[in-house]
């Protein structure tokens, strides 16, 4: 089937890394995985930051609707407009209209709408983010808080579940070898959410300076000299390793003993995964979709909301107790290779294509 692919919020070809960029490539390769022809149908980036910047795109969205509807008059249309990320910011004003056109169907993958920003000015904006969400064939959710939060707001609208996954393959090419005592961290530095983990994560490790203890920073970007300042005083103890690619990623990781991310705000977390693909227990808290990713007491130890306190008991207690450290490292890296890897989310995005949208009458 000839998938068009669009990322409102940022293109999968965008030139800054990021969570939201992984996952696009990941749901790209899963589609072409299980067979399908993946095209990225639009470069276009409808994010706004404020209500009166969205409304100088329009003329810009008019022009890119018009651009695709005359390429499928004389080119081969697709057959499933596949739309990753919708929300407030950045809805999709493309891809509804042409599939109404066109009569092919309409899917997103982590749609989110959220009402209260309707009484802060986002109203015209989020009301086309409901409009496609009703009028797709089906909505993949990757946590369960934003399937519930969909069939909250829209009870009719059609909704799966896709648990986040990433390609184990570097991962799973690792042969660990753990440092109890070396903690690891992987994450960009910018600022609000990130900024705010940075800050509790140095909060938290002033608590345990009593342990035995490194911290190797994996990651770079604009707050790096705010970053670095929040753990002044513990310098001694951290490594910063700046941006690397996947693959020295994946080494680095397989020297660390535990994975430190507190995770403020964090939709779900692929470095989570990541981290327990070359066994790692993970340390994060039990906030927004971070439980999708971890399994609290099984894989890592989740800890309540802002308890920077509980969050550094978490981490000695692992320091601690290298057996316990250990078997959770062990389940972490079965959980991903075995439930949650490219191959697995391949199979199962096809059926739920086949199941909610009719792949297999096309």
């Amino acid at each position: 089937m000839r998938v068009a692919f669009y990322a409102p919020m940022k293109s999968p070809n965008h030139p800054v890394p990021s969570g939201d960029r992984l996952m696009a490539r990941l749901l790209i390769r899963a589609l072409e995985l299980a067979g399908h022809e993946v095209e990225v149908v639009s470069e276009f980036r409808t994010y706004a930051a404020t209500p009166e910047a969205a409304a100088e795109l329009e003329p810009a969205i008019d022009g890119e609707r018009e651009r695709l509807r005359l390429k499928w008059k004389s080119e081969p249309r697709p057959e499933l407009w596949f739309c990753y990320h919708p929300y407030y910011k950045s809805p999709d004003p493309i891809g509804p209209a042409i599939s109404a056109e066109f009569a092919i169907p309409y899917v997103t993958a982590e749609a989110s709408y959220a009402a209260k920003r309707d009484r802060t000015g986002w109203a015209a904006r989020q009301k086309p983010v409901g409009e496609a969400i009703m009028q797709a064939a089906v909505n993949i959710s990757f946590t369960e808080r934003d399937r519930a939060g969909l069939e909250a707001a829209f009870p009719g609208a059609k909704l799966a579940e896709l648990k986040p996954f990433i390609d184990t393959a570097l991962f799973d090419m690792v042969s660990p070898k753990p440092d109890p005592r070396r903690l690891m961290t992987v994450a960009m530095m910018r600022a609000g959410d990130k900024l705010d983990s940075y800050a509790m994560l140095a909060k938290a490790l002033r608590l345990v300076e009593d342990r035995p203890w490194t911290l190797a920073v994996i990651g770079d970007g604009p707050m790096r000299p705010q970053v670095q300042a929040l753990f002044a005083g513990l310098s001694g103890r951290i490594e910063w390793l700046g941006e690397r690619n996947a693959a020295e990623i994946a080494a680095l990781l397989g020297q660390g003993g535990i994975y430190v991310w507190p995770g403020c705000g964090e939709a779900y977390g692929l470095a989570y995964l990541e981290a327990q693909a070359v066994g790692l227990p993970v340390v994060a808290q039990k906030t927004a979709g971070v439980p999708a990713v971890v399994e609290d007491g099984v894989t890592g130890l989740l800890t309540p909301d802002g308890d920077v306190a509980a969050y550094a008991g978490a981490v000695t207690a692992l320091l601690d107790d290298r057996e316990r450290r250990d078997a959770m490292g062990q389940a972490a890296r079965r959980f991903v290779l075995e439930e949650r890897s490219l191959a697995m989310a391949a199979r199962l995005l096809d059926g739920i294509l086949r199941d909610q949208v009719g792949l297999g009458a096309m």
